[in-house]
């Protein structure tokens, strides 16, 4: 019980001593750009399934939460990412998302990650451009418009 208290008191400590001071900004960390759904499979247990090669050049790691945002419907959900086979432009939606997002259906992959106002102040996200079989066209630190 000692311990608790002592605990506590350093969290409170710790609080009023730098109140205010500590602000973490979510930044886009990772994305792939108008990827192609290859597969979706309703009888899996959750989670995207993404050809390695794609999780490698947006800087995204197995597990990792990532946003799905469907641009041929609108939908947009949460998820986790599962390895996929290399170089075969895999990209499988599982589980209960299956109902909201389809095979051939147009997406953005997106992660995030929280920095300081410093760190922030330099950061630039992995964005990855593919072309309709997931093949990986550009990669660069900065958004494009592709015309």
């Amino acid at each position: 019980r000692l311990n608790f208290c002592l605990a506590l008191r350093l969290i409170v400590n710790l609080y009023k001593q730098f109140k205010g001071k500590i602000v973490l900004i979510e930044m886009l960390k990772g994305k792939i750009h108008r990827a192609t759904v290859t597969e979706a499979n309703l009888d899996y247990v959750g989670s995207l399934t993404l050809d390695e090669d794609l999780m490698d050049a947006a800087g995204l790691k197995e597990y990792e939460k990532i946003q799905v945002l469907d641009l041929t419907n609108g939908s947009r959900i949460e998820t986790y990412l599962i390895k996929g086979n290399r170089s075969t432009g895999q990209e499988c939606i599982n589980g209960a998302a299956a109902h909201l997002i389809h095979s051939g259906d147009l997406v953005i992959i997106a992660s995030y990650c929280q920095l300081s106002h410093e760190e922030a102040m330099n950061h630039q996200p992995q964005i990855v451009h593919v072309n309709e079989r997931n093949k990986i066209l550009s990669e660069n630190r900065e958004e494009c418009v592709l015309i």
